[in-house]
């Protein structure tokens, strides 16, 4: 069977490249060595960024309806709240998505199956990787299906969105280094009552085990994810929820009426040493796995997606050399190191032992914690890096130029004002222009002549509120990110960004 790509791994990230990409024109061919979707709901939080980039396929407004957004993230020690962090207000003026959204993975993976089907493409259950090579013009896998029978599987390229224990990886024999954290994780779906049952999210900081309470959209429904520390850890396959040490889950006040589901687990921090080998890539868990500090795993995966698929699209119609997939590596391995070290600090402060580690959670922290809402940089701070809006491609061969505080690489900044959205084009996943004030009749001329959309905004000083530069020029990337910015554009620059890296709008 022919396809132009060959995806493995049918979890939020090989789904999400399957969608950009029959968005885009592109035929994939999905499969998964799973009977069916997951059924329990791992991965929870959807952050601001994903929600951005998923208004390009008309996502965003049915995740938010299926699922609860967090407008505050409480701190507790000793069985009271020290802190409350106001996300909806800090990111107020910095997304559309001021929040922190829960949507169970379960769910959210059936929404992105449904949307695939729209575009004629099934998920192949019960499919399975054995092997591949690199022909001529792709690449020759050799599938396993359900029946136990091989079949040869041609497309141009592959995909390995396949896990932690990626089969793909495995052929590429691309090491994978990093550690496993000493401590046993839990996860329980529960029905309960509480002062922490209340729609936001709540972290214990005591000498306890770790615990935080994610809301639900259900009302009187968690998950719990908390940590075992003693000698419980040695058995942590027979561990049940009555097993769990009641002292954090006490110290919230949280009083459990019925556990829906129950797992154990450990915490792998790893990132592979590439995610391309030539005509195969690795998203998502298979190239990069965490702590689940931040709720970063899932988002990273999709923003993966996302950066490969207009890459794939573009090459595959003969718009850009094979050189541009080289920046998928380039981007998204940087990104995915720093992530790995920052939620192993953030989840190294939250579970370390011993007189000292608790003295700082329970005494520093919540002096700390408590002043952090009254300082808005530091607010912005924690929410712009949770969000992962602060994430940029600065350094990237895509990017170039800068024009204010934005360079080439970065966020385009969100404004909203009478009206004017100035994210609404970004719905489009094309290259685009925009221009805060006046366009030159140069870039008029080139944009219309090349069919790429130009949008220019009448200045306002909102937009230099946000960052953004009067009259300059913005080109913008078709997964949104600036590719380049100029305080005085012209349309010989547009050309010559467009020449010098060999491809097309």
């Amino acid at each position: 069977m022919k396809s132009e790509i060959l995806i493995v791994g049918a979890g939020p990230t090989g789904l999400v490249l399957a969608l950009w990409l029959s968005k885009l024109g592109v035929t994939v061919r999905i499969v998964d060595k799973t009977a069916e979707a997951g059924t329990t709901s791992r991965a929870l939080a959807v952050q601001a960024r994903t929600l951005e980039l998923y208004s390009q396929l008309d996502l965003a407004e049915a995740v938010i309806a299926r699922g609860h957004k967090v407008v505050a993230a409480n701190m507790w020690v000793k069985g009271n709240p020290v802190a409350r962090l106001p996300l909806e207000t800090i990111g107020l003026n910095l997304t559309p998505h001021a929040f922190l959204h829960i949507y169970p993975q379960d769910e959210h993976e059936l929404l992105l199956i449904g949307r695939l089907k729209a575009f004629g493409v099934e998920v192949e259950r019960q499919t399975e990787l054995m092997e591949f090579s690199e022909t001529a013009d792709g690449v020759s896998a050799r599938l396993r299906g359900p029946d136990g029978r091989g079949e040869t599987c041609e497309a141009r390229f592959i995909a390995g969105c396949d896990g932690t224990r990626s089969t793909l990886r495995g052929i590429l024999g691309t090491g994978f280094p990093g550690g496993t954290y000493r401590q046993v994780f839990y996860v329980a779906d529960v029905e309960a009552t509480g002062k922490a049952l209340n729609g936001e999210l709540h972290v214990d900081l005591d000498e306890a085990d770790f615990l935080a309470v994610f809301p639900m959209a259900e009302k009187g429904r968690a998950r719990l994810i908390g940590t075992v520390r003693d000698e419980r850890a040695d058995h942590a396959e027979t561990l049940t929820f009555s097993d769990i040490s009641s002292r954090a889950i006490t110290n919230l006040k949280v009083e459990v009426t019925k556990v829906n589901w129950f797992s154990t687990y450990h915490v792998h921090h790893r990132v592979a040493d590439h995610f391309r080998r030539g005509r195969a890539f690795l998203l998502g868990d298979a190239a990069h796995i965490h702590s689940p500090a931040g709720g970063q795993g899932m988002n990273t995966g999709i923003g993966d997606a996302i950066n490969l698929a207009w890459k794939l699209a573009a090459v595959l119609a003969g718009r850009a050399p094979d050189s541009l997939l080289d920046t998928f590596e380039a981007e998204r391995i940087g990104f995915a190191r720093r992530l790995v070290a920052t939620t192993d600090r953030a989840f190294s402060f939250a579970t370390a032992e011993g007189g000292i580690a608790d003295l700082l959670r329970t005494r520093l922290a919540p002096i700390v914690l408590s002043i952090i809402p009254r300082v808005e940089s530091a607010r912005e701070f924690i929410f712009k890096t949770v969000s992962q809006i602060t994430l940029n491609y600065r350094g990237s061969a895509l990017s170039q130029g800068g024009a204010g505080p934005i360079e080439g690489g970065d966020r385009l900044p969100w404004v909203s004002i009478g009206g004017v959205d100035n994210y609404k084009p970004l719905a489009a996943i094309s290259w685009q222009v925009h221009v805060y004030g006046a366009a030159p009749a140069d870039v008029v001329g080139w944009c219309a002549d090349h069919n790429v959309p130009l949008h220019v905004f009448t200045w306002q000083p909102a937009y230099e509120t946000a960052g953004l530069t009067r009259d300059a020029l913005y080109l913008l990337r078709p997964d949104t990110y600036v590719a380049m910015t100029l305080p005085t554009g012209s349309s010989q620059d547009l050309a010559r960004y467009f020449a010098d890296r060999g491809f097309s709008a």
